[in-house]
């Protein structure tokens, strides 16, 4: 798109709906390649003495709780001989109690740095800086009132700090729904007006080419050269302005820095599910970070917002490739960050997490089901990356993060295939009769046999490896008086914690179902598509309670019925995994309804900080009522002028390229009347196309 602006940029004040753009500045990015090893002419982020000792440790501590806790295993299994299927039983406990060691092997060393840690005053005086930084805010198709309500915050946080003049802020819309780019538009003139800076631009990509990370990479190549740094924010981010100046000082005072990123702190949840996650991370998250933080180093993560990033380095090594093959393996890479927090590490670059920095936040799924129709997108773009794992060049860490992101996924179906063994294995002990002397002559039968005494404080030292790293964070509260009184006191911090356990433990089976589903799926070729996210209400139609959670029901009666065919002490030991999956549809329905903050009370929720209590005072106050998007262009001049003058030139007709869409809808504005005859006879998608060309639109919007 060719930008329509050459005039000097206006002082404040004196904002005009053609200064859509500044001037472009290109930037090159290099083509994303898979198979080269790195850049030669740059010099790796230094990896000290200390950082290899660290990982050796969480190593090694993983190694040893797993191969105590698998020999253990072994013991419970090995009575009267190890059958196959209790061969292949132990074999997945390995694999999984790897997989639960090594979150808290992290865990426990972020315990340890918080334990010695110091909060940094929350007042201390800010650090100047100098560089030019770019605030990008891609969105698709999300709520236009909200997104300026929560932008207008960080602007005006930003300009609290003295150092706004140095920060651009862009709007970079994929959306696709016509009736929301317009209000985008409106909103973004409204927003202009209010905050009164010329440096807030609003673009519109009609080629919503590799969706988020083409967003960015275009924005790049048009704008990228005069901006040292660019922050990217999620249309549900919000930061304080203290936050990104020490941000862009962090990055500034670290020249091999490529990308430094927060930890995002949960807000404004309302259902009982999105408050539940919303406490969970805000306990739990801070040392779970600082864990990782503390063996990641230079080669952290990223999380793909409310993070800074060097514009240098990014085009220099962060360009993505397309994978070979048919979706949903091949083509655009769906969890694009992971992939370029490594190709940047690969070049050199350092990747580092600030995870007491604070003053950055995000919102999360208002219900289980939302939650699960974002995590089956991340799981096919996760599951993606096993191609991307034996890449040239790429850091050991980088690869360990990928086949984390991988596993994440992989252990719902390996934990699914843990329960049903075992169930086979107590079936086949209970109806089947034993294969008498089957290898030669031997003394005694093969029965399937088990230690049951042994087997419990297998499954008490597994469940305190999963739990103890929720009462560190609990005892991390305790111990320091402030924070322990913003979460409401030591009592009821401690009962948020059980009945978030509670909670979290009946719907893990639920997810675990429907994790595994999603990888049956993926591993099938079904794609996931682009769906727009929901960020309020949680409530869920009881048709789709029944249809999504009919699936965990089922299962549960399976294994309800599995277990106590075989005795009920089996039934009353799998209750913990059948309860939350026979309940399934009212533990969804109970979840995803509003519910009081009390209990899951967090710091954020009794004292907001200015800038969140700032950003929903501006979306109550927001005028939420839309009009469709040519009604709203016909009654307003300055937002059909400012639509008008961000199209790009009319391409060049192309006989081999016909935009069917467009052509129907002349067709249809043509054969009506009036522009409400039009307007009525017009689908969403050739409004659409209608939007992006100028000479139609200007044609149904002079209908009488």
């Amino acid at each position: 798109m060719g930008t329509l602006n050459t005039a000097p940029r206006p002082v404040a004040g004196e904002i005009t709906t053609q200064r859509l753009l500044p001037r472009e500045t290109p930037l090159p990015m290099a083509p994303g390649d898979l198979a080269k090893s790195r850049v030669p002419d740059r010099v790796s982020a230094a990896v000290g003495p200390a950082m290899t000792w660290r990982r050796s440790l969480i190593l090694l501590a993983t190694a040893a709780l797993t191969g105590a806790g698998g020999f253990e295993m072994y013991r419970v299994l090995e009575v009267g001989g190890v059958t196959v299927l209790e061969a292949m039983v132990l074999a997945l406990f390995l694999v999984l109690l790897a997989w639960v060691a090594f979150s808290f092997a992290s865990a426990l060393a972020g315990f340890f740095v918080l334990l010695a840690h110091r909060s940094t005053a929350v007042d201390a005086e800010l650090p100047s800086i100098a560089s030019r930084t770019a605030m990008l805010l891609p969105t698709y198709n999300e709520d236009p009132h909200r997104l300026t309500a929560r932008l207008r915050a960080i602007i005006e946080s930003l300009e609290g700090t003295n150092h706004g003049e140095l920060f651009d802020w862009y709007v970079l819309s994929d959306s696709t729904d016509p009736d929301i780019w317009v209000a985008e538009e409106k909103a973004l003139l409204a927003l202009r007006q209010a905050v009164g800076t010329s440096r807030l631009y609003y673009r519109h990509r009609a080629d919503n080419t590799a969706r988020k990370a083409g967003n960015i990479s275009e924005w790049i190549t048009r704008f990228g050269a005069v901006y040292d740094f660019m922050i990217v924010l999620d249309a549900d981010s919000l930061m304080s302005g203290q936050t990104i100046v020490r941000l862009v000082h962090a990055i500034e005072t670290n020249p091999s820095a490529g990308l430094v990123q927060t930890l995002p702190m949960i807000v404004n949840a309302r259902s009982l599910f999105s408050r539940v996650q919303q406490f969970a991370g805000r306990l739990y998250g801070p040392m779970i970070a600082a864990g990782v933080a503390w063996w990641h180093g230079s080669e952290g993560n990223y999380w793909g917002h409310n993070a800074i990033i060097r514009v240098k380095a990014f085009a220099e090594a962060a360009a993505l490739p397309q994978l070979r093959g048919r979706k949903p393996f091949g083509g655009h890479i769906l969890s694009h960050d992971f992939v370029e927090a490594a190709l940047m590490r690969r070049a050199g670059w350092g990747i580092y997490m600030l995870p007491t920095l604070g003053g950055s936040y995000e919102e999360v799924p208002p219900s289980l089901l939302d939650f699960a129709a974002r995590d089956r997108r991340w799981c096919q773009g996760n599951l993606q990356h096993l191609a991307v794992v034996p890449a040239q060049g790429l850091h050991w860490v980088s690869r360990l993060h990928f086949m984390v992101g991988i596993g994440a996924y992989l252990t719902a179906p390996l934990w699914l295939l843990f329960l049903l063994l075992g169930m086979l294995i107590s079936l086949q002990a209970r109806f089947v009769r034993p294969e008498y002397f089957p290898k030669g002559f031997s003394l005694f039968p093969t029965w399937p046999a088990q230690d049951p005494v042994l087997a419990i404080w297998v499954f008490v030292a597994t469940m305190g490896l999963l739990l103890l790293p929720k009462l560190l964070s609990l005892v991390l509260v305790w111990l320091r008086r402030a924070e322990r009184q913003q979460f409401g006191g030591a009592l009821r911090t401690s009962a948020g914690v059980l009945a978030e356990v509670v909670i979290s433990a009946l719907m893990a089976p639920v997810m675990m179902i429907f994790q595994s589903i999603a990888v049956v799926e993926i591993l099938a070729g079904r794609d996931a598509g682009w769906q727009t996210q929901r960020r309020d209400d949680g409530t869920v139609e009881r048709r789709e309670l029944y249809r999504k959670y009919g699936v965990p029901t089922l299962c549960g009666v399976a294994m309800a019925a599995s277990a106590y065919a075989v005795s009920l002490p089996l039934l009353l030991w799998m209750s913990p995994v059948i309860v939350g999956l026979l309940f399934a549809v009212p533990i969804g329905a109970l979840t995803a309804k509003p519910a009081p903050g009390k209990l899951f009370s967090t710091p954020e929720d009794r004292e907001p900080p200015s800038v969140l209590r700032r950003a929903n005072e501006l979306s109550a106050a927001a005028d939420l009522g839309a009009r469709p998007a040519l009604v709203e262009l016909r009654q307003d001049p300055a937002l059909l002028a400012f639509h008008l003058a961000q199209l790009p030139p009319p391409p060049a007709a192309r006989p081999d390229k016909v935009d069917a869409n467009l052509a129907v809808g002349r067709a249809k504005v043509d054969a009506s009347d009036t522009f409400e005859e039009a307007a009525a006879h017009l689908s969403s998608r050739e409004v659409l196309s209608i939007l992006n060309d100028g000479s139609t639109l200007s044609t149904v919007l002079q209908k009488r």
